[in-house]
């Protein structure tokens, strides 16, 4: 509700500028599928699509630069031309082909100039101004009557709280530029530390959300299918492996058990199940992304030709590098089968 008013807002706000036109928020995550390992201290993730202003075009360009492990994109700024729309009555000049001198005294200046590194979307300048955008709307909005904002610090995201006293709110926006008319985005989430400031990695989050949206329509009521991704993400917790690893296994074997499989009386036995794919996948050193490659997805879930047809990353692929890595995880999961 609050991003919902926060939208009706940004699209009053920036109506006829040339920043760009912000999406609905896309609720994705643990918190927004149901299984969050931490309830008391969950993040409120949300994906906002951004779309080029009027006079412009985004291009998503691949980074192949050390992409063995996961592909990262460039969003390059293209000026286009809009000199028909101004015969047509509209009040804009064109970029490409008015004075330089004519533009900046008549008309607000292009992203290019103001989100850009070169040419390209700089991660770090719309999360800038994201900041400002919800620090100056804040005021306007109902539930600012009865809540307090406290932003937080963040480079590639804007993150803040809410409170209102008793409960309490944390809420991380990234930003994300959708390839096609798919469920595949690049987002402004870095890859690691030292992800480069115009470097866009490719997102699976809003997919993953719809497979879970999927699985819950196709469950029996009393299923707990989350209960055993939240049950084992939480006896994990502070052993080493990502939750995201967890969640993996899971997806995996959402997609090959039944939905009816996943009842009361299986808890223990799909427990089970997601202990021996973690063991499986350690010895093997390999832990397949999801949505990659996955030739068993919902028709729901669009993906792009390469993406449906390219060869899933191996999320243990550090174990096949590092030997040192490896005797480390199997430590971790001998402290696993202990708790």
């Amino acid at each position: 509700d609050l991003m919902d008013n926060y939208t009706i807002y940004f699209r009053h706000v920036l109506t006829n500028s040339f920043y760009p036109v912000l999406q609905r928020a896309i609720g994705v995550g643990s918190a927004f599928e149901g299984w969050s390992p931490r309830e008391q201290d969950s993040v409120y993730r949300l994906l906002i699509p951004m779309t080029p202003p009027r006079g412009h075009t985004f291009h998503l360009e691949q980074d192949t630069a050390g992409q063995r492990h996961g592909r990262n994109f460039r969003v390059h700024v293209q000026l286009e031309c809009t000199c028909s729309r101004e015969q047509q009555g509209e009040s804009m000049l064109c970029f490409l082909h008015h004075p330089e001198e004519e533009l900046r005294s008549n008309q607000d200046r292009s992203p290019l100039h103001t989100l850009c590194t070169g040419s390209y979307l700089d991660v770090h300048k719309p999360a800038r101004w994201f900041y400002q955008l919800v620090r100056a709307i804040w005021p306007a909005l109902p539930q600012s009557h009865t809540w307090h904002l406290v932003l937080l610090p963040s480079r590639r995201s804007c993150q803040f709280k809410v409170t209102n006293g008793a409960e309490s709110f944390h809420i991380e926006v990234l930003f994300g530029v959708r390839q096609g008319a798919s469920d595949i985005f690049v987002s402004s989430q870095p890859r690691g530390a030292g992800t480069p400031r115009t470097t866009w990695p490719e997102t699976y989050a809003v997919a993953e959300m719809k497979f879970f949206k999927y699985i819950a329509r196709q469950a029996p009521p009393d299923s707990l299918h989350l209960r055993c991704l939240q049950f084992f993400s939480r006896v994990q917790l502070g052993i080493g492996f990502p939750t995201y690893t967890i969640k993996t296994i899971v997806m995996h074997l959402l997609n090959t058990r039944a939905v009816s499989r996943w009842r009361r009386r299986h808890f223990l036995s799909r427990l089970i199940d997601i202990n021996r794919s973690l063991r499986l996948s350690l010895v093997q050193k390999r832990l397949n992304q999801f949505i990659v490659g996955n030739q068993r997805l919902p028709e729901e879930i669009s993906l792009p030709p390469d993406v449906q047809m390219a060869e899933p990353p191996n999320l243990f692929h550090c174990l096949v590098m590092d030997p040192g890595a490896r005797s480390q995880a199997i430590g971790e999961y001998l402290d696993l089968q202990r708790r």
